[in-house]
């Protein structure tokens, strides 16, 4: 099998944050960047949200770009984790891997906001090479392994090597998943690089592979459809036992009533 990840030395992954300082405050920052941007939270903010001291705070990160970077490095790293979960699990069917790789990626990508894009563009532009670097590992890695186990199947093409495949995603998602070009066209990160990836894996399918995404569509279909009748079933169900508890509650207030009438209470 070939390993893409060699062609490119590898981006060499971050221990984890062991310090639990450290880990509060990549959290919060974390949580404050990718929803609302970076530019309006302050280190003072996140000190006083946290209870904890500045003088700690600052003993952690010297600066909002060091916490930045620590809140990306983190992000790669969960990213990774989930990732190499599903790679390492035993399946013998390649589009269910490519399926559950393409929802971690979407669940990911969820976190990260319009704001943190426009912030990162417009006051570390420098930081979005550490993105950069980090994703292409990651596609090279994760996408290129199901990429040749899906050639050898005879899901994907195997007159395109698996290589080619790769560059042709990473040149599509460098040239299109960027700051300037997402704002221009009016991305968001996970509707980009979903788009992107699906025109990719498109044109890669062979005759079986696009039978067996058929397949795997109508039964995703069916299974929304039994779900959606059972939660409707579950709603009628819900409703015609509040209706009973109802009426129950209107008889005993009638016979109360008519008991306070004759005085019995």
């Amino acid at each position: 099998m070939v390993r893409l990840a060699k062609q490119e030395k590898a981006a060499t992954p971050e221990p984890p944050l062991t310090n639990p300082a450290a880990h509060r405050i990549v959290t919060a920052a974390r949580r404050h960047f990718f929803a609302h941007g970076f530019r309006s939270v302050t280190m003072d903010d996140l000190a006083e949200e946290l209870g904890m001291s500045k003088k700690t705070l600052y003993a952690s990160f010297a600066g909002k770009t060091d916490l930045l970077r620590a809140v990306l490095l983190d992000k790669f790293h969960s990213i990774e984790t989930d990732l190499e979960r599903i790679a390492s699990a035993s399946s013998t069917d390649v589009l269910d891997s490519l399926h559950q790789l393409l929802a971690c990626v979407q669940r990911h990508a969820e976190e990260i906001q319009p704001p943190f894009v426009r912030d990162i563009r417009r006051e570390a532009p420098e930081m979005f090479q550490l993105v950069q670097s980090r994703r292409r590992d990651v596609i090279q890695r994760y996408f290129g392994k199901i990429l040749d186990e899906g050639r050898r199947a005879g899901i994907f093409r195997k007159d395109i090597s698996t290589r080619l495949m790769i560059e042709i995603l990473l040149g599509a998602t460098e040239a299109i998943m960027n700051p300037p070009k997402m704002a221009e066209l009016g991305l968001t990160p996970k509707t980009g690089f979903l788009t992107i990836i699906t025109v990719v894996l498109e044109g890669v399918l062979t005759e079986k592979g696009r039978s067996r995404e058929r397949q795997g569509e109508e039964e995703t279909r069916r299974r929304g459809d039994k779900e959606r009748t059972r939660r409707q079933g579950d709603k009628e169900e819900t409703g015609r036992q509040g209706d009973k508890e109802r009426g129950d509650r209107e008889k005993r207030s009638r016979g109360n009533a008519r008991a306070s009438a004759r005085g019995d209470v």
